[in-house]
């Protein structure tokens, strides 16, 4: 599949009586940082960089990983750039900006 990038802000509903969302939003980059791909956290979403399928199945896993801390929902809004010709690059789209300002 085509090279991608996928930015995901992932909101799971907590369960009764938990407060705060910090664990799981960590939980969900551990997830990313595992599965080896290139990423960069933002403050209100996280960019992954590579082949389509597999930033889809990062994305599944996360939401499953929500679901085991007692999630009893999940909205993951995500937004997605594919580049079958040249592939999606963060380092492409961010060249102008080296120090990310």
């Amino acid at each position: 599949m085509a090279q991608a990038l996928l930015s995901i802000q992932i909101l799971p509903r907590l369960k009764a009586g938990d407060n705060d969302i910090i664990p799981y939003v960590d939980k969900a980059i551990d997830i990313i940082k595992a599965s080896g791909v290139p990423y960069r956290v933002g403050p209100l979403e996280t960019t992954m960089e590579g082949d389509l399928d597999r930033l889809l199945d990062i994305v599944k896993e996360m939401n499953a990983a929500m679901f085991s801390l007692g999630s009893p929902s999940v909205l993951s809004q995500i937004k997605l750039s594919v580049d079958a010709a040249d592939g999606a690059s963060m380092a492409r789209l961010l060249q102008k900006y080296p120090d990310g300002q």
